[in-house]
Formats: structure tokens, sequence, C-alpha cells
């Protein structure tokens, strides 16, 4: 796997991508963690969302380069 994905003629970063698809990952955590209330032991909702897409985005990254060897 290279480290850049063709889109339509235009090369983008892979990482691009991962980033993409742990967003929308995250996306859906959250809904489920705000609907399920657990958002009322969180001290600070921001920054446990961003450390909640870091962690996901590193586990998409270190899949992607586990299926790749």
């Amino acid at each position: 796997m290279s480290g850049e994905v063709d889109v339509y003629g235009v090369f983008v970063p892979s990482l691009l991508a991962w980033m993409l698809v742990a967003f929308l990952i995250t996306a859906c955590a959250r809904a489920v963690l705000a609907h399920v209330g657990f958002y009322r032991l969180v001290w600070h909702r921001s920054l446990f969302n961003l450390a909640l897409y870091v962690i996901v985005l590193g586990g998409i990254v270190y899949l992607a380069y586990r299926l790749q060897s």
C-alpha cells in the first residue's frame, strides 16, 4: 500500500482517508455516549472527544499498517 490514494486523478495522503474514517467512527461513538448519558461523568467534554478521536485514529492507522504486512 502506498502513502497516497488516487481520487479522480488527485493524489490524497492515505492519512486523510484514515482521518475521515476516524471522524465518522468518533461521531457515532459520541452520539451513543451522549444518548446513554456518559458525558455526565466526564469533566471536560471537548478534551474527552479529542482524546477519543486520537485513540480511534491511532487504532485505525495501527490496523492499516498491521494488515499491510
